[in-house]
């Protein structure tokens, strides 16, 4: 990730029309009073003095852990090292540019004797979402779903981009989490889902979300994973698999349960794999729910016990007993309704209701 700060940019400061000929300028010279920051794992505060021949300078990094602010009257940048959160030591580069001069300083960073992060011993987190920073999901990370009532599963919401037609937001960022709200506007009801990398997504590895469930009958929040670019017509669901790690119906308040879906085994056929479990105030407070995910396993989790755990061994090792064995991508979505959040009807005084995302982290095997 490029962090581009204070940039001033020389334009053709040389000349101004002339012949093809004109020589072409003399790159700037540019001296830094360091060559390399070697940080520890608990990160650190660093100045670096700047000296350049060119009549402007500016500065960005190359590592999102680390942040710069220029200051043009001292002629120096003031860089800040995050904490490592990770048991693997990690580089980037702070880039000072003078015209056509560039001038790398590497930032060297430490590994942590431990993980910050509840990740299994040997894996490094790849991607997070704390959803601290903004009012709305990062356009590069998450993509929102756009369908209308009776998609799937007989559910009564409309999925919308972030905003009703009358404007209110279906997912915002708030109070340091996500918020998707399933909301009631000129007769209709309407939600968020929304993708995490979908274009991308992770082939096994460690996930986990922090997530504060609704409250109210025909509620139904759920987190899970899909194949990134799937072939619907070659490899249509349940063929192409399907992970549940967590969903709970609000008309079952605090039963939380977690599910495989393939080919053979699904609930279609009444033969998907699953598990719930009630837990105290799944509603209304914050609780962790993981996947752990290789080649030969899926086990997931509830406030770091084991909820559900299969094997290809156990299963079967064919591509309808078994399809995890490619790239899928995390989803957030609270639907209304359905043919199981309103088994039992809804209650519509339940809305607005929202179901709230304190993070959500990857890891994988490294």
């Amino acid at each position: 990730m490029f962090n581009t700060i204070l940039l001033s940019l020389t334009v053709a400061l040389w000349g101004c029309g002339g012949s093809g000929d004109d020589p072409e300028p003399d790159a700037p010279t540019i001296t830094t009073s360091m060559e390399a920051i070697n940080a520890p794992a608990t990160g650190g505060n660093y100045t670096i003095n700047v000296t350049t021949t060119g009549k402007e300078w500016g500065v960005y990094t190359e590592g999102d852990f680390v942040k710069v602010t220029a200051n043009y009257t001292s002629n120096s940048v003031s860089v800040t090292v995050d904490e490592n959160p990770n048991t693997s030591t990690r580089t980037g580069n702070v880039v000072i540019m003078s015209g056509i001069a560039r001038k790398s300083i590497s930032v060297n960073q430490a590994a942590a004797e431990k993980s910050a992060y509840n990740a299994p011993d040997g894996y490094t987190l790849v991607w997070q979402d704390e959803f601290e920073t903004g009012s709305s999901l990062n356009q590069n990370d998450w993509t929102h779903e756009v369908q209308k009532s009776g998609w799937v599963n007989n559910e009564l919401q409309n999925y919308v981009n972030q905003k009703t037609p009358d404007g209110a937001l279906v997912t915002q960022i708030k109070n340091g989490a996500l918020h998707i709200t399933a909301l009631k506007e000129n007769g209709k009801v309407y939600s968020g889902r929304v993708y995490a990398h979908v274009n991308e997504g992770w082939q096994y590895g460690y996930f986990e979300a922090s997530i504060k469930l609704p409250k109210g009958k025909g509620t139904w929040p759920a987190f899970w994973m899909m194949p990134v670019g799937n072939d619907w017509n070659t490899n249509p669901w349940p063929m192409c698999g399907e992970i549940d790690i967590m969903e709970e119906v609000g008309c079952v308040p605090n039963e939380v349960s977690s599910s495989i879906h393939t080919q053979d085994y699904n609930h279609t056929k009444n033969t998907q794999k699953t598990h719930a479990m009630t837990i105290s105030k799944a509603e209304g407070e914050f609780h962790t729910y993981a996947l752990l995910w290789t080649a030969d396993e899926i086990t997931t989790y509830v406030d770091g016990i084991v909820q559900l755990h299969v094997t290809k061994t156990a299963l079967g090792s064919g591509h309808n007993q078994w399809p995890f064995h490619y790239a899928f991508y995390p989803i957030f979505n609270l639907a209304w309704g359905g043919s199981w959040g309103g088994m039992n009807g809804v209650d519509e005084s339940a809305l607005p209701c929202t179901m709230e995302v304190d993070y959500i982290r990857v890891f994988q095997k490294k």
